[in-house]
């Protein structure tokens, strides 16, 4: 426990040290952090209310890398005298750095587990890790099918897709779903991710969830259907798709929109199929649950979901931090950094980016939790 605790003070004093592939905005001439909590000043050019200065080392998913970046730069214009870096490792390791005590800050697109709770312990003094949501996103189906538009699947026909059982674009089964579509008589292409994501995890979980008879495998960041082809990570996938005719993946929605791939609407029993966006899937993590207890704000979602307009295969990812202990020089910015980032400030521009905002319940109950982190 000493040692984790020295680490990251060690780290913190030292300041934020440089890693390849970091998220970087910095102010010049930063000097030491503060040693008390000063009080927030109100920034003139926005209505974030800027902590005066701090250092941030955070690290984790890569699904929040985008939203991450324009939170940051929009924070540090109106608070020069905070310095944050994000680096998008992953959630696995975000999560590993943070239990570490590397960081005071990690992104996670699963929730921690209970080992990781009590491990937490170490590096949260007095505390313990919570996870608070901070951004979704929904997870696109795209596909690659020469003259077919707006092409509509549900839940069992995908796992079918998925799991090799439906191997033609004509297949009785998307037929039926399409009936004004000419579909090839072409073989389908799936593909999935070669490496383990928390993006196939959610997939995995809305399968299982929505279509438990066709789809038996377990809900994990690994790949288990029989079949299929595969590339690393969700601009892998995307590229296949996009140069393979008959082809067909998943991936976050910015990945589609940036190469132009076509994504399926969803049949899910509601009045009419649901298109992927930042919008269907911010109703689609609205139709859930809060699951967490006590200050913990995790989300369970419903698959099964008819309600008209919801999309439902998304992901949220959380942001990590110590309920309690979290060094008290790095505590005003890390509050005032994620009060604007829940706040209606740091919310309103994700769709603009393709990230689906907090349904504003939740946003309030994190808000809430936040101001309570010591």
């Amino acid at each position: 426990m000493q040692h984790r605790l020295t680490s990251r003070r060690h780290l913190l004093g030292a300041g934020v040290t440089t890693v390849a592939g970091a998220v970087l905005l910095t102010a010049c001439g930063l000097g030491d952090a503060a040693d008390e909590d000063p009080p927030p000043t109100k920034a003139t050019t926005s209505r974030i209310a800027c902590a005066q200065k701090g250092q941030l080392p955070a690290s984790g998913s890569s699904a929040q890398q985008n939203a991450m970046a324009h939170w940051m730069r929009e924070y540090q214009r109106a608070c020069p005298g905070v310095e944050i870096r994000y680096v998008p490792v992953g959630s696995g390791a975000g999560v590993a750095q943070f239990l570490r005590g590397a960081t005071v800050l990690g992104g996670t697109d699963s929730a921690l587990k209970p080992n990781e709770v009590e491990d937490s312990r170490e590096v949260c003094p007095g505390g313990r890790a919570i996870d608070l949501p901070m951004v979704g996103g929904p997870i696109a189906i795209g596909y690659n099918v020469s003259g077919v538009e707006n092409l509509v699947l549900d839940a069992p026909t995908l796992a079918k897709i998925f799991n090799s059982e439906i191997t033609t674009w004509d297949a009785p089964a998307i037929q039926r779903l399409n009936p004004g579509l000419r579909l090839p008589a072409i073989p389908i292409s799936a593909l999935h991710r070669s490496d383990d994501s928390g993006t196939t995890q959610n997939l995995n979980a809305y399968l299982a969830g929505a279509a438990p008879d066709e789809w038996p495998y377990p809900k994990t960041k690994a790949w288990q259907a029989k079949g299929g082809n595969s590339a690393p990570g969700s601009d892998g996938v995307a590229t296949q798709v996009g140069a393979t005719d008959g082809a067909i993946g998943y991936f976050e929605l910015s990945f589609a929109k940036a190469g132009k791939i076509p994504t399926v609407r969803l049949d899910t029993g509601a009045p009419e199929p649901v298109a992927v966006s930042a919008e269907t899937a911010s109703a689609g993590i609205a139709a859930g649950q809060v699951a967490g207890t006590g200050k913990d704000i995790t989300l369970k979602f419903d698959y099964g979901t008819k309600a008209a307009g919801a999309y439902p295969i998304v992901q949220v990812t959380y942001e990590i931090v110590c309920d309690k202990g979290t060094p008290a020089d790095v505590l005003p910015a890390l509050k005032s950094f994620l009060t604007y980032t829940a706040g209606p400030e740091g919310q309103k521009d994700l769709p603009r980016i393709h990230y689906a905002p907090l349904p504003e319940a939740v946003a309030d109950q994190v808000r809430t939790v936040i101001r309570t982190l010591s």
